[in-house]
């Protein structure tokens, strides 16, 4: 028996050894391999056309040094800022002749698509020609490429011509939760608070149905309003174009004059050659457009004084996480901003749908200290919504794209009945066991009581009554006006700034070169600094193998009475 144990303890041992073996020879293989790239400049030619290709780099809020492993393989991420801040250089750059823009595969948002193309408006100015390229184009892929000044398309059949308009596509699962017994319950306040609105109906509300459509309007009258401008049409014409199914061949884009002429691959070089200036196809430099960032886009480590932007980058959770906006470890770093005093003006950048309002009120509680000792502007993403916006409304200024979503002033809870499933679908008998009346409350194993329900809707009734009293007193309106335009109701940026929760449309870089004025700083030249700082490759790869699993979590989460103030829906734009 000894003996067993003997061996026991050796192959847990062996084990352990192994794995700890394997984790380093992982992390020192992923060390090297991250300083060779991150180590190197890549070297540019000396002239040559600016090669942009959406499919062979993501627009992300904050870089990590980290190499990507997604399964679309290892596409780079390029961080907003350090992409317009390439492309103002670009045109000042007299090594770069011209921009050769490609669309397709892009796996970049709408909302730094609207501030990408602005930067690319902006360089159109310095005279150097845009020429966009595409084969397949979707929405957000042609409302970039109709930047360009002139937009050529293959010759050949067979894209994937997907220029029909936004959509915007919800599920409903009432029906199939109730088909396994599922009861769910939600409690929430706001007609237009539609976050679990999904799991009770099998369709929308006439409130969501209304949301949802002037949505998809106000931000598809952003990109029509562009496409139009850039191409000389009417937006009349080219919603008729659109809604008339006209966009079916290569040739009725050229006929309906939202492409410039139809090319094979060899009339491309052509035209490639043409706009770099050089005799032939094989004599032209291009210079990859991650490369041109990296090698260009470097940090002023001289400025004694700096701008920080604070990356608010992700869902709002309660706690530590490294992944997320973590309450207790997102607070932390704003308290460290505030204590720098190198930092003379900070920007919150707003990416988030929101989540826990328990997270939302600490990191609100600090961001109110550091905005009472150094200006505080704000800039919104693709999101800042709900508890997005909980966290921002008091900041000096507020910037968004026209087509950020942002208010959703709503607050919801919901927790699940699966009691039934367990006696009617799994055939499992549940007891509880309680030392009081409510013991069993979250339980999930029965239907709340009335008393439990007004337990609850006390709570939500509370933190939206806080919500609109935030919003009162950092957007100066009154609260009756906050609660009219409140109810959970999601705006675009557009149509925010007409009702006063915004103040400007503006991009990221608008909103730094306005901190930086607010602090005195040159903003042609401010020196900015990153929150959080980017995560150690040892954090990352602790993050990557700390073993959580997914429907844990899920299951951990909404069995927890929490209170969230959180967007309903998400947007992907293609």
């Amino acid at each position: 028996m000894k003996d067993f144990w003997k061996m026991l303890l050796a192959v847990v041992c062996g084990l352990l050894l192994f794995g700890f073996i394997t984790i380093f020879i992982f992390g020192s293989a992923l060390s090297a391999s991250v300083s060779a790239t991150q180590g190197k400049t890549p070297v540019l030619p000396r002239e040559g056309v600016l090669a942009i290709d959406m499919s062979t780099f993501s627009l992300v809020e904050q870089e990590s040094p980290m190499p990507s492993f997604s399964t679309s393989g290892n596409i780079p991420p390029v961080s907003l800022y350090k992409a317009v801040e390439a492309v103002k250089k670009a045109a000042a750059d007299p090594g770069v002749k011209a921009v050769f823009l490609r669309t397709d595969g892009n796996l970049s948002g709408a909302a730094p698509i609207e501030e990408f193309r602005k930067a690319l408006v902006a360089f159109r100015s310095s005279g150097k020609p845009i020429v966009a390229y595409v084969e397949s184009p979707g929405t957000a892929g042609y409302w970039l490429a109709s930047v360009a000044d002139k937009v050529y398309m293959t010759s050949y059949e067979g894209g994937n011509l997907a220029l029909t308009g936004l959509n915007m596509q919800s599920f409903f699962l009432k029906d199939l939760l109730d088909r396994f017994g599922v009861n769910m319950q939600l409690i929430r306040h706001g007609k237009y608070k539609s976050a679990g609105e999904m799991y009770i109906r099998n369709s929308p509300s006439p409130e969501n149905t209304f949301q949802y459509k002037t949505l998809v309007g106000s931000m598809w009258s952003t990109m029509r309003a562009d496409i139009a401008a850039s191409r000389g049409i009417s937006e009349a014409a080219l919603d008729q174009m659109i809604d008339g199914l006209k966009l079916c061949m290569p040739e009725d884009f050229v006929k309906e004059g939202l492409v410039d002429e139809l090319v094979t691959r060899e009339e491309l070089k052509g035209k490639l050659s043409t706009i770099a200036v050089v005799e032939s196809f094989d004599k032209v430099s291009f210079i990859p457009f991650p490369d041109y960032v990296t090698a260009r886009v470097l940090p002023n480590f001289r400025a004694k004084e700096k701008v920080a932007v604070i990356y608010a980058d992700g869902e709002i959770v309660d706690g530590r996480a490294i992944q997320q906006i973590a309450g207790d470890r997102f607070a932390a770093v704003i308290d460290k901003v505030r204590a720098d005093s190198t930092v003379k003006a900070v920007v919150l950048r707003v990416n988030s749908p929101g989540g826990s309002v328990m997270a939302s009120e600490k990191i609100k509680h600090e961001l109110d200290l550091l905005g009472a000792e150094k200006p505080l502007i704000a800039s919104y993403g693709t999101y800042a919504a709900s508890g997005g916006y909980w966290i921002s409304n008091n900041c000096d200024k507020i910037f968004s794209d026209a087509v950020t979503l942002t208010g959703s002033i709503g607050i919801f809870g919901m927790i699940p009945d699966f009691s039934k499933t367990a006696k009617d679908v799994l055939k499992v008998g549940v007891a509880n066991f309680s030392s009081n009346k409510h013991g069993d409350m979250n339980s999930m194993m029965r239907p709340l009581d009335a008393a439990e329900v007004a337990y609850i809707t006390r709570s939500i009734e509370s933190g939206y009554d806080k919500f609109l009293t935030l919003v009162s007193e950092g957007r100066d309106m009154p609260k009756s006006k906050v609660d009219e335009i409140g109810q959970g109701r999601v705006w675009t940026g557009a149509d925010a700034l007409g009702i006063g929760l915004v103040d400007e449309i503006g991009t990221l870089s608008d909103a730094i070169a306005y901190a930086a004025v607010a602090a005195d700083l040159p903003a042609e030249t401010v020196a900015i600094k990153e929150f959080p700082e980017p995560l150690t490759m040892m954090q990352q790869i602790q993050a990557m193998m700390s073993g959580k699993n997914p429907e844990q979590e899920f299951i951990k989460s909404i069995r927890k009475p929490q209170i969230l103030a959180r967007m309903p829906f998400e947007v992907t734009v293609y």
